[in-house]
């Protein structure tokens, strides 16, 4: 029995013992080692990041936004120290790896240009911030508001609390529409039409109420009524409304002000037309008798 736990002993420090690198020093035993260290390095990360960081950044009077960005740079700063000490704890020379890790950088970077590029780009937004936590974003057809910046993807969540996967990448090549990046009061237009013969002063007075009424319409700037052009067959004005709405619920602020207006001009008797057209019949005069034809041989 002594001899069979012998021969197992030594068979598992045979294994151990093996060299995987000879020439870096890098053997079975010391890549376990390596990736328990940073199994250890990744934990005590976010351990610190979530518990420490975040907790000391929330009684600063920093922006919530540039608090999630710093915490975010000061885990990967971690993670990189922790990564560069366990590589010291085991004994393997990162000069050594030098060569082999431009080799492996280079295959990789053919194979997973989407990935690095979403790396670089997550990077620049974590740096120049044109986006931040909370901001209401639209990017080609996504539309909602920031609620996570990885180094990979962005995660935006619509209206309609559908999350939104977006690669950084597309933040930095393509137009971004950022409604709160720097002042979250935008001006929403409201199109609407009044029928031709409208007293028009009486309809700024009513327009301007209807603004005035809205809890969430701002005093100030003042909205105003801007007079667009004829149409066919109504006179059509934009109803110009500033609002902080714009980072919470466009479309509800939107649609009640419509109502508004809809419920102002029934209640005064202002007509909301529709299209019509008027057909005439014109005749020169009455029409010359027509002789009925004639049989051959009649």
């Amino acid at each position: 029995m002594e001899y069979l736990v012998n021969d197992i002993i030594r068979t598992v420090k045979r294994v151990l013992e093996y060299p995987i690198s000879p020439a870096n020093g890098i053997t079975v035993a010391s890549l376990l080692v390596l990736i328990v260290l940073f199994g250890l390095v990744i934990i005590g990360e976010r351990i610190i990041r979530r518990h420490f960081v975040t907790r000391v950044l929330r009684r600063t009077q920093l922006e919530p936004a540039f608090q999630f960005t710093l915490a975010r740079v000061i885990g990967y700063c971690i993670l990189a120290f922790g990564f560069y000490v366990s590589f010291q704890m085991v004994g393997i020379n990162l000069s050594s790896l030098a060569i082999l890790a431009g080799a492996v950088g280079v295959g990789l970077g053919f194979g997973l240009q989407n990935i690095i590029s979403n790396f670089i780009s997550g990077l620049i937004i974590l740096a120049e911030r044109p986006i931040a936590i909370g901001d209401r974003v639209e990017i080609g057809e996504v539309a909602g508001q920031v609620r996570e910046i990885s180094l990979r993807s962005t995660t935006v969540v619509t209206n309609d609390n559908i999350a939104m996967i977006v690669p950084n990448a597309d933040f930095i090549t393509q137009r971004v529409t950022n409604w709160s990046y720097a002042d979250p009061r935008v001006r929403f237009r409201v199109a609407f039409g009044v029928a031709y013969g409208t007293d028009l002063e009486k309809l700024g007075k009513l327009m301007l109420e209807v603004a005035g009424e809205h809890p969430k319409a701002l005093k100030e700037p003042k909205p105003e009524l801007f007079f667009v052009g004829f149409g066919d067959s109504a006179l059509n004005f934009e109803l110009a409304v500033w609002s902080e709405e714009m980072n919470n619920t466009p479309r509800r602020f939107r649609s009640e002000l419509l109502l508004a207006i809809e419920k102002k001009l029934r209640e005064h008797g202002i007509e909301i037309p529709f299209p019509q057209r008027e057909v005439r019949f014109r005749s020169s005069g009455p029409a010359a008798p027509v002789a009925p034809p004639q049989m051959p041989g009649a």
